[in-house]
């Protein structure tokens, strides 16, 4: 995807997971980017895999901290247009879920999930959206299976996930006269971190047992690695997809198809 070269792509949640397996991938296609993360540690080790994937150190600004925080949103775009001078491409991927069902989830669950997963994705899009507007450029948000699917013990999580969806066709709707593309990705399970974060599986033992049941619900069998969704985003913010927006686009072995 040649068109991706020296893009400048802001992408959130980077220090694991997804959000890391797409700033790789985005780094194999050439692309500058700004990388937001809330644990210092784990975003410096994903700027390294970025080196290494052949971005240069200097093409690849971070930005430590909540996304929930007006400032720390604010800090990501002037730290871009400061070290890139614009954006090409958002990719809102920082975020959160817990397991609980309704009886036992709490508000601070509640407001947490939903600060998370569908405020700061739309005031983040607001911000960045007039830069994106100059570069005619594009944004995918990163939903979830449960956006359209609804699944037990999760409710909090399916229901941002649904609000996502629907902000994802209202902003594409709002944006595509000013040629800005907007679309999102639903992948099913996928191998990082999300799930053992929000009170999921707490040891690796647990973790591979939960991920051995998610292999056998899917129809291809198996569970998606990063990569996986992450080229299906770079499909999405790149020239191959000029005449696509608003679409959810399942990335879930067909999952969604049950």
């Amino acid at each position: 995807m040649e068109s991706l070269r020296n893009n400048v792509a802001i992408i959130t949640g980077a220090s694991a997971g997804l959000g890391e397996g797409t700033a790789v991938v985005f780094a194999q296609h050439g692309c500058y980017l700004t990388l937001t993360g809330r644990d210092e540690d784990r975003l410096k080790a994903a700027v390294q895999r970025c080196v290494t994937a052949g971005c240069p150190k200097d093409k690849i600004a971070t930005v430590i901290g909540d996304l929930r925080n007006k400032a720390v949103q604010q800090e990501v775009l002037d730290k871009t247009l400061k070290t890139f001078g614009r954006v090409d491409i958002l990719v809102n991927n920082a975020g959160l879920v817990y397991s609980a069902d309704t009886a036992s989830t709490t508000e601070q669950q509640y407001d947490e999930t939903m600060d998370v997963n569908v405020k700061a994705v739309f005031f983040l899009s607001k911000l960045i959206a007039p830069e994106l507007i100059k570069t005619k450029g594009s944004i995918v948000n990163v939903s979830s299976l449960v956006g359209s699917r609804p699944m037990a013990d999760i409710g909090v999580y399916c229901m941002s996930k649904a609000a996502l969806d629907m902000f994802t066709q209202c902003l594409a709707l709002e944006l595509a006269p000013k040629g800005v593309r907007v679309n999102s990705v639903n992948p099913g399970t996928v191998v990082s971190m999300i799930f053992r974060r929000g009170n999921g599986p707490a040891d690796d033992e647990q973790y591979a047992k939960f991920l051995e049941d998610q292999s056998n619900k899917h129809p291809l069998r198996g569970i998606a690695q990063p990569e996986d969704v992450a080229n299906t985003i770079a499909f999405l913010v790149s020239d191959m997809s000029r005449f696509t927006t608003g679409s959810c686009v399942f990335v879930d072995g067909g999952r969604h198809c049950l």
